[in-house]
């Protein structure tokens, strides 16, 4: 059911998205170094219940990537409120992963964004973050360039399996290293460290406690890059009281179990799958 056949200008460069299902609205952000790909064994569940939105972020997937771009976090959180705006959304249920977290955060508490239900998996929106690689190759980049096509594979492979604490199919490992493989995309990959900045999580840090609807917090219990402290950390500082530890599971539950994933949601989604 995933695919990614509409286009989009938007202020960061062409994106490529994609829709399914029927019912309320419903829009997934995925994260780094990820792409809507990683939303695709439950879109279909989801999309039973509601009409599902999704798309690459700039600089990911199959939207554009340029040597010039800017692809940072603040740049997605706008991006992320011109999309709602190209679909016509205004209060959508949003589900965000990794990268997709501050990106949602930004776009809810400093674009002005309303929610009507908002779920937040195994994020990126507290600092520090980032692993011991993330941050050699954000102080080293220049380093990089140039790599040999199969020497950068499998750095590629390598950092994604990192995330992982149950194995993917391997079409899904091939599906998500495919964007990072082009010219454009090895140029891309790199770029995204080198963007990357804790400035861009800090300044709605202190805004967590006003987020301004229903919020549920999701963590793979085992996630080698964010530790459950952090998730918990989080829920802590959005007072909710909507923290649910996924046992057993890595940084990307929505691909390592999806049926779980889907369990922990729907009680959390009921009331906006019958708006």
């Amino acid at each position: 059911m995933w695919q990614v056949d509409e286009r989009f200008g938007t202020s960061a460069g062409p994106v490529a998205a994609g829709r399914a299902g029927q019912g309320p609205a419903l829009v997934l952000a995925h994260g780094w170094p990820w792409s809507s790909y990683s939303w695709h064994r439950v879109i279909p569940a989801l999309a039973a219940r509601f009409t599902v939105h999704w798309y690459d972020m700039p600089g990911y997937g199959q939207s554009e990537m340029r040597a010039d771009q800017r692809t940072s976090l603040d740049v997605q959180g706008a991006v992320f409120a011109e999309m709602l705006r190209h679909w016509g959304l205004t209060r959508p249920t949003v589900i965000a992963h990794d990268f997709g977290g501050a990106t949602t955060l930004r776009a809810h508490l400093l674009e002005g964004c309303d929610f009507e239900r908002y779920v937040l998996m195994n994020v990126v929106a507290m600092r520090p973050w980032g692993s011991d690689f993330f941050d050699h190759v954000g102080r080293h980049g220049a380093a990089f360039d140039g790599l040999p096509p199969h020497i950068h594979a499998a750095i590629v492979r390598a950092y994604i399996g990192g995330a992982l604490v149950q194995p993917l199919e391997g079409e899904d490992v091939d599906a998500l290293v495919a964007p990072w493989l082009t010219e454009a995309g090895a140029g891309s990959f790199y770029r995204q460290f080198a963007q990357a900045d804790e400035r861009y999580t800090a300044e709605v840090e202190p805004m967590f406690g006003q987020i301004r609807c229903p919020a549920q917090v999701l963590w793979g219990a085992e996630d080698p890059w964010i530790p459950l402290a952090r998730g918990r950390a989080l829920a802590g500082l959005i007072g909710q009281d909507r923290f649910v530890t996924l046992p057993g599971l890595g940084h990307l539950p929505q691909l390592e179990a999806p049926e779980v994933v889907l369990e922990a949601l729907w009680a959390f989604l009921s009331g906006a799958a019958a708006g």
